[in-house]
């Protein structure tokens, strides 16, 4: 089962030479998870299974903030969805955070996508505005390099 996603998200994606199961195999533990999705942020907690949780920080103004929250979908080889909110002075709600995969040919199409802007009321669309700003093609650039280069 696919999470939907919502009319207001960001998304990210790319295409990898190399099967769906060998991308996943980058989603498996901590140290796999934080040497590609680790970048601008830094992984802090990662238990990969349904109710396990995602835990990041970044520094916003010299101070560390933390954000993430409860593993939702952990379907290998498929779908990463995890709640995303941040720990101290979050959302009323929390958004969510997917990472898909998808073969195409002889190839992965990897997705990430920051969706659930909608549940966030009136300030939905600047913080779409926000995330669509500051999410990079980093992350998947490194699982790529990674992944291709193995």
């Amino acid at each position: 089962m696919a999470t939907e996603i919502g009319t207001l998200h960001v998304r990210r994606s790319g295409l990898i030479a190399a099967s769906p199961a060998r991308v996943w195999e980058e989603f498996t533990t901590f140290e796999r998870l934080s040497a590609w999705f680790g970048r601008g942020h830094r992984l802090e907690t990662y238990v990969p299974q349904v109710g396990g949780d995602v835990l990041l920080s970044v520094e916003i103004d010299r101070e560390r903030r933390t954000f993430g929250g409860a593993i939702l979908i952990f379907n290998p080889g498929l779908e990463l969805t995890f709640s995303n909110n941040w720990t101290e002075r979050g959302w009323r709600v929390p958004t969510t955070l997917t990472l898909r995969l998808q073969a195409l040919g002889e190839a992965c199409h990897v997705e990430l996508i920051h969706h659930g802007f909608e549940r966030l009321g009136a300030s939905a669309g600047t913080e779409l505005e926000g995330y669509e700003a500051g999410w990079h093609s980093r992350h998947l650039e490194a699982l790529k390099s990674i992944v291709e280069g193995s």
